[in-house]
């Protein structure tokens, strides 16, 4: 036996069909008028014209002179040595082909057929004298069933050329459709000659929609790997958020004894001809007599053809997504798995694992906020790494885990919402005690939900998610926005503040629509989602007297709904308190009101607001904050205001820069400019460049 068993025995097999082709050549130059003329193939003679007009066509009988015969000694001694080699232990891929795919015999031979001209370029000679072309270089549908032995009224034969499993299986393409089906040419795809030959490497065509297998263990595949011995072909695995149908059926097929190819759908729904690549994937999977995972399936849900050509029989198929199974996906029934959530304990250990020595940092501390499924914390945590070889010592930080975590985002939820990128902290906000302690509870609940909320079970039942939802009530610039951001960077997680305009529409059931695409892709996002101005959309249900109160009343059903069932974090600040529905409110997990600041914080403000401006000494912060009666978002833009007049007047802050920014700040808000109020600094009112009383 050859070094190689397998090519051994497929060139065997091919030898077996040039021995053939020999038969049938000498056959063809025995009717053959002219055999020796060098022009055979270009033209018709008279005696071809002749001899065609002259009866039927030995071809077309039923008898012996169809082909030749199949049972060559030369086969028969291949086969008894195939035999050999796999009683040795030995993998024959051509075998291997024929059981996976269910050819038979004749499908053997026809595939050989059209296999011998990739093999050796002599064929392609011959098949140019048996086509009667010698532009033809490939085997046509005639010769080959002529080469095995079979008539052309032969139904079943044909029937194999057209529908059978070489066709179906994507093993044999019948090229020239506009031809009859006689004269049709048979080519095996480049792909299914590599594998025969050997070569287990995927074609270019498909390698952009694969994806590359988990790197990470997580799980108990036990009992999906226990089905699938049992003859399970398809399997659909619901996943949560923090749970990887991926890893799992990796561990499943691994266990069963399978290699696994991953289908990215998500690629592959944006490809503009989805149908071929999956077809390809499927060959491939049985090729390799791999499982095929696919996932996410949401991404061609719409698209039942693909749906439907997700099938590799006998080789498993596995779905991955977050939707509930639709039995309008295909026609055949699955296994339903739902895979289990990881805890935080699991995937705090996921990130110790892949992240290696920590000199001590506190990975459940930094990574908590974060719900990722298993190999997103592989990934979180190779970025992390990446990050840390920008510090001096090389280590990573509780801030590099952070911003590998963000990495894992996705783009879906910045279309909807601006992403802010948090750069405040609780030393810069000024707020009474009582405010800093319900933020800090915001925070706090948002830590730990998942310990809570989820291997806790604080919250079961009826679809709950394990959300977190906290309501900023106060006057406008209060620091509402500003707290919402300060909470985001205690977090480790991004603000995304949505904007109105993109989700309040006047046509009945569009708001709808847009509130849900954003708390979709919010779900998919670690982030602190921020509703600003929230009693617009989130305002009290009123008594219906006409259709508009209806459909109004609708609206913020569905976000009563919609709210107890989010898992993410989400802010509804408000000026008007009083406007939001008290179902809302009973929904809340933390209700925080912003007081106006007193004169002490008002102080304090306009001190943090200058504190990186060059200020004369003769700034009186105290009267500042005791005299004038600003929020702190006023005391803000007085404050940039003055530094505008400063960056005029020699670069230095002086009281008659902030007393004249103030001034303009009480005709921006329509309050009248006292003399009362502005006390000893009157007079410098008048003398301000610019300035009217």
């Amino acid at each position: 036996m050859a070094e190689n068993p397998s090519l051994a025995h497929l060139l065997g097999r091919v030898g077996a069909v040039e021995e053939r082709i020999r038969l049938l050549v000498a056959m063809r130059r025995a009717e053959d008028p002219q055999p020796d003329d060098p022009f055979r193939g270009l033209y018709l003679s008279d005696e071809a014209v002749d001899r065609l007009l002259g009866g039927e066509q030995p071809s077309l009988r039923g008898g012996s002179n169809a082909g030749v015969s199949d049972d060559s000694a030369r086969q028969r001694e291949c086969e008894q040595l195939a035999d050999a080699a796999q009683e040795a232990g030995h993998r024959l891929r051509l075998r291997e082909l024929a059981g996976t795919f269910g050819l038979s015999p004749l499908d053997v031979d026809l595939l050989l057929v059209a296999l011998a001209a990739d093999l050796d370029p002599r064929f392609e000679q011959f098949f140019g004298y048996l086509n009667d072309d010698v532009t033809r270089r490939r085997p046509s549908v005639a010769v080959a069933l002529a080469l095995c032995g079979e008539p052309l009224s032969a139904a079943d034969a044909r029937a194999r050329l057209l529908s059978g499993p070489l066709i179906s299986g994507g093993l044999l393409a019948v090229e020239d459709p506009e031809r009859p089906l006689p004269g049709r040419s048979l080519r095996v795809p480049d792909r299914v000659v590599g594998h025969l030959l050997g070569d287990d490497a995927p074609e270019p065509g498909i390698a952009a929609v694969l994806a590359a297998p988990p790197s990470v263990t997580w799980g108990e595949p036990g009992p999906l790997a226990k089905a699938l011995k049992a003859g399970i072909r398809l399997a659909y695995l619901r996943e949560p958020a923090t749970g990887s149908g991926r890893v799992l059926a990796a561990e499943a097929l691994r266990s069963g004894g399978y290699a696994a190819i991953f289908l990215d759908l998500m690629r592959l729904a944006a490809e503009r001809d989805p149908l071929p690549l999956v077809e390809a994937a499927v060959r491939e999977a049985r090729l390799r007599r791999a499982g095929l995972v696919a996932a996410p399936l949401a991404a061609i849900a719409g698209h039942p053809a693909v749906m439907e050509a997700l099938h590799a029989e006998p080789q498993p198929v596995l779905l991955v997504g977050h939707a509930a199974w639709d039995p309008a996906w295909t026609t055949r029934p699955p296994l339903l798995v739902d895979v289990p959530a990881s805890t935080s304990a699991e995937r705090t250990e996921l990130w110790r694992a892949a992240l290696g020595p920590l000199n001590g940092l506190d990975v459940e501390a930094a990574t908590s906020a974060f719900r990722l499924r298993p190999e997103q914390v592989v990934r979180a945590a190779g970025s992390a790494r990446v990050q840390a070889t920008l510090a001096a010592d090389g280590r990573a930080t509780g801030a590099h885990l952070r911003a590998g975590a963000r990495a894992e985002n996705g783009s879906a939820l910045d279309r909807l919402a601006r992403r802010v990128e948090p750069v405040v902290g609780w030393a810069d906000l000024v707020l009474p005690d009582a405010v800093l302690l319900a933020l800090q509870e915001v925070a706090l609940r948002a830590k730990h939900r998942e310990k809570v909320l989820g291997d806790w079970s604080m919250r079961p039942g009826a679809g709950r998610g394990h959300g977190v939802a906290a309501l900023f009530a106060g006057d406008s610039g209060t620091g509402k926005t500003m707290s919402a951001e300060v909470v985001a960077r205690e977090l480790g997680l991004d603000l995304y503040v949505v904007d109105l305009a993109t989700v309040v529409d006047k046509y009945v059931g569009e708001t709808e629509k847009n509130l849900e695409r954003i708390f979709t892709a919010a779900a998919g996002v670690n982030g602190v989602l921020l509703f600003d101005e929230a009693d617009a959309v989130f305002g009290r249900r009123s008594e219906v007297k006409d259709a508009h109160d209806r459909y109004a009343n609708i609206e913020s059903a569905y976000l009563l709904q919609r709210m107890e069932t989010f898992d993410g974090l989400a802010i509804l600040a408000t000026n008007l308190r009083a406007n939001i529905d008290e179902a809302f409110t009973r929904r809340l997990d933390v209700l925080v009101d912003f007081p106006l600041p007193d004169a002490a914080h008002r102080s304090v403000l306009w001190e943090r607001c200058l504190k990186t401006l060059k200020r004369s000494a003769d700034i009186d912060f105290a009267f500042l904050g005791k005299a004038f009666e600003l929020a702190g978002g006023a005391i803000r833009s007085a404050a940039v205001t003055a530094a505008y007049l400063a960056a005029d007047d020699g670069g230095t802050v002086t009281m008659r820069h902030l007393v004249t920014a103030v001034q303009r700040e009480y005709r921006k808000l329509g309050r009248l400019t006292l003399e009362s109020e502005f006390g000893q600094y009157w007079g410098m009112l008048s003398t301000a460049r610019g300035t009217d009383r």
